[in-house]
């Protein structure tokens, strides 16, 4: 008896060692986090409470700068900056590229643009306050310009955050099985909705 009890208590002790990868569910408070991000190529400082006092925030996490799907994402999103400032939203991306490897993404033309910031998780602290699953860096991967990725990729998945720090609506490329320039338009027809119709 004691036996069983020794291993259904290290069975227990196991398990909840593992972490539960299920991502921040809508209506949830968002986990308000403060990193170095990147805009325009200079690095400043990104806090997603100051953001919400501002109106809502979508915070899209991305697996890496300068690979297809990323790039399509962040361009889209520059491109429709606009529409999202004139719902009063911010728009945050982040991933585990360094600050100097979003520096340069930040910048660039044909992705960001300098239009909105890209935030710095180097560890992966901040997709795991929100659930979110990391896969380890491949040695061999190489991004678009032929330079190696030394970090690990996180999960394609946008958080709509409320101004009142709850999570709206979580669109994710993995369980809706959206492209990345769905994320964009998703998101910004869910902050047009937050403002309401326009008064006559």
């Amino acid at each position: 008896m004691n036996n069983f009890l020794l291993r259904a208590l290290a069975i227990t002790a196991f398990t909840a060692a593992v972490p539960a990868f299920a991502a921040t569910s809508q209506g949830e408070a968002a986990p308000v986090f403060t990193a170095k991000a990147s805009q325009a190529g200079k690095t400043i400082s990104f806090s997603l409470a100051d953001a919400l006092k501002s109106g809502p925030v979508v915070v899209y996490f991305f697996p890496s700068a300068y690979t297809g799907g990323c790039d399509i994402e962040a361009h889209t999103f520059a491109v429709e900056k606009e529409k999202f400032a004139a719902a009063g939203a911010t728009i945050i991306g982040v991933s585990e590229d360094s600050i100097q490897r979003l520096n340069t993404f930040s910048s660039d033309p044909n992705y960001c643009a300098g239009k909105f910031a890209v935030a710095s998780d180097p560890d992966g602290t901040i997709a795991a306050s929100y659930g979110l699953k990391v896969t380890a860096a491949d040695p061999k991967a190489v991004d678009v310009r032929g330079v190696t990725i030394d970090h690990g990729f996180i999960e394609r998945t946008t958080f709509v955050i409320g101004r009142d720090g709850k999570i709206a609506s979580v669109l994710s490329s993995e369980t809706d099985h959206l492209h990345p320039n769905e994320h964009v338009s998703k998101s910004l027809a869910i902050v047009e909705q937050m403002k309401g119709p326009k008064a006559p």
